[in-house]
């Protein structure tokens, strides 16, 4: 299963990056598009920070720490191999939001937004999408369906007794 939810991760990260480009061609020489009024708009940015433009000019930590959360993630599968199909698919989706979003600071030191939504005030991604999906069903994951958290409250009482 790890395998495949790298290779999942993988093809998202790919499938960001040709949305990415044809954005860049496109849509940055007209800077914005409205697709359906009052709702959603194609605004091409370029983001240096992180959500909401914050922390800008930080590109090398970013990347380390990019970086660093893949590498625990991808330790997780191949180490831990949890038995969810669940925890694969957060996976899945944080390493393709990840290496996305780690390729665009790599190669030109900010991250091609483009998604506007009226609703939510940044302009975002694909792979900023997949980031914020995977985690909050990671964190679902985690509180509900995981033993990871009842596992440390049975050695705590295992201890008191």
């Amino acid at each position: 299963m790890p395998f495949v939810a790298l290779a999942l991760g993988v093809i998202l990260a790919v499938i960001d990056q040709i949305i990415k480009y044809f954005v860049s061609v496109y849509l940055e020489p007209v800077g914005t598009i409205t697709v359906i009024d009052n709702l959603l708009n194609l605004t091409y940015v370029e983001n240096d920070g992180v959500a909401f433009g914050m922390f800008s000019d930080m590109r090398w930590i970013f990347v380390a720490l990019t970086s660093i959360l893949l590498l625990v993630i991808i330790f997780i599968m191949f180490r831990k191999r949890p038995k969810s199909r669940f925890f694969y698919i957060c996976a899945a989706l944080i390493i393709g939001g990840g290496i996305g979003n780690l390729i665009d600071r790599i190669m030109y030191g900010y991250v091609i937004d483009y998604l506007s939504l009226s609703l939510f005030a940044p302009v975002c991604n694909f792979a900023d999408y997949c980031i914020t999906i995977g985690t909050v069903m990671l964190i679902i994951y985690i509180l509900f369906f995981s033993d990871f958290i009842s596992s440390d409250s049975k050695k705590v009482k295992k201890k008191d007794d």
